[in-house]
């Protein structure tokens, strides 16, 4: 089994069955922001995250998503529509942060690990 330096199983060929093998989370931390038309950080940086979900609560703002630093209007990773989620791709770990076109509404991030 391979695991990283948190002891946490990652994703892997096994070559003696010719199988995959992952981590499965078995825990989850949500968290609710309120929208905002100025930088939040939705997800500091976490080597233990095996995947996240956010969702824009809001009935007329975009969220824009930068999976990194210093999120704006013009760069962004994901522009998310009002009442859509996004999920984070598998084995990022790193900080992520949005910003809304208005401020109404609430974004609800979901961190699996």
């Amino acid at each position: 089994m391979n695991t990283n330096e948190n002891g946490n199983q990652i994703v892997a060929f096994d070559p003696d069955d010719n199988t995959v093998k992952q981590t499965k989370s078995t825990a989850s931390s949500v968290i609710a922001h309120t929208s905002s038309t100025t930088l939040i950080t939705l997800l500091s940086a976490n080597s233990n995250r095996l995947g996240a979900i956010i969702f824009n609560d809001s009935a007329a703002s975009h969220l824009y998503i930068k999976l990194g630093a210093s999120v704006s209007l013009t760069s962004f990773s994901v522009k998310l529509g009002p009442g859509a989620y996004y999920e984070i791709p598998c084995c990022y770990s790193g900080v992520v942060t949005g910003v809304c076109e208005s401020a109404s509404g609430t974004i609800r991030v979901t961190e699996l690990t």
